[in-house]
């Protein structure tokens, strides 16, 4: 087999265009400044050559690599890959490109994770949740470089901050429950006592135990069970230890539409009538939730809304400190929608 052909180098480029190594960083960095034909030669010498610019070595005089760093809990779930692409899509235009780890939610992941990319000097940081360990807020701090969390609404964000109140969405979900006329009413999630910690998720259960209690009403059913991400398995698993426990309950939050459709799936099998026999909500507003029978009572989030609004704000942030201008700390609410269906019904049809 033959040898690969050694990488192009800009000095490559320079001699087959016939201009200085000077120009070929100029027509690459700030292309206006040079002249057409100029241009065109060097243009034809990357593209003969496939000469792919070395942006690491460009930022260490620019400070720029042009590269946003977004870490996320997972690629499987759509509404996370939904927000990479809002993301992505925001950042295309200014010559951004997104590099993605994705943590499994663990935070000792997540710091790895942070301590690598920013070996790589990006120039901004997107990260999933407001809890980190304490080296991983340390990092960020001191990185100098614009940080974002999103998918939650922090109080203190380490710098800024684009999502919604998960602990608003339990509310949100208990008080539908309650408006119904329920009133044995439970929940389920996965637990936090393990390496993998779904914090968002465990968020929405506080939010949605506090209007149990501000109701006059118990919370001992909402049942945490395993690791995060919950699954379908994780949802039939958890309503069969809450009907265990409480065969008359009824209505039931998923914390996820994952873990709702494996619970509405499980009371298929036991021949339990949704909505008549037990009324069912989940979060996330998955395609799978709107195709299910009945279709699945849920939260909506706009995801890709949700990443393109991050990418808006981290261009004007990258914009600003470009022009030395001063950036305060801010925090932008996307917001959520409780979208009713057909697995939730008022107490009294059931009589």
């Amino acid at each position: 087999m033959p040898s690969p052909s050694p990488k192009a180098t800009m000095h490559d480029v320079s001699r087959l265009a016939g201009v200085s190594t000077m120009t070929v960083s100029r027509v690459l960095a700030d292309p206006d400044v040079v002249s057409e034909a100029t241009r065109i030669k060097v243009m034809k010498a990357i593209e003969q050559l496939s000469y792919v610019p070395d942006r690491v070595a460009g930022s260490l005089s620019s400070r720029r690599t042009n590269f946003i760093t977004a870490i996320l809990p997972t690629l499987t779930n759509s509404n996370f890959a939904d927000t990479a692409q809002g993301l992505a899509e925001a950042m295309r235009p200014a010559d951004y490109q997104l590099l993605i780890g994705y943590t499994m939610y663990r935070l000792e992941e997540e710091e790895r994770i942070i301590r690598a990319m920013l070996a790589r000097r990006p120039d901004a940081i997107v990260v999933a949740g407001t809890t980190h360990t304490k080296a991983a807020t340390e990092m960020m701090m001191r990185a100098g470089i614009p940080i974002v969390e999103i998918w939650d609404t922090p109080e203190h964000p380490i710098d800024h901050a684009v999502g919604f109140s998960n602990y608003e969405v339990g509310r949100a979900a208990a008080l539908h429950l309650l408006s119904l006329g329920h009133r044995r009413i439970g929940a389920l999630g996965s637990r936090i006592d393990s390496d993998a910690k779904d914090l968002r998720g465990e968020s929405r259960l506080a939010g949605f135990s506090s209007v149990l209690r501000e109701a006059g009403l118990s919370d001992e059913l909402v049942i945490r069970e395993g690791e995060a991400p919950v699954s379908y398995d994780h949802g039939a698993l958890t309503l069969g230890i809450l009907l265990n426990k409480a065969p008359d309950v009824e209505a039931v939050f998923a914390v996820s539409d994952i873990s709702a459709v494996g619970a509405l799936m499980e009371c298929h099998r036991r021949g339990i009538k949704v909505p008549s026999d037990l009324s069912l909500m989940g979060f996330g507003d998955f395609d799978i939730a709107r195709q299910c029978v009945p279709a699945i009572t849920t939260i909506h989030i706009d995801a890709e809304l949700l990443g393109r609004r991050t990418g808006e704000l981290l261009l004007q942030v990258l914009g600003n400190r470009t022009a030395s201008e001063s950036v305060t700390t801010s925090a932008v609410n996307v917001g959520f929608e409780l979208v009713s269906r057909e697995t939730t019904a008022p107490a009294r049809a059931k009589r």
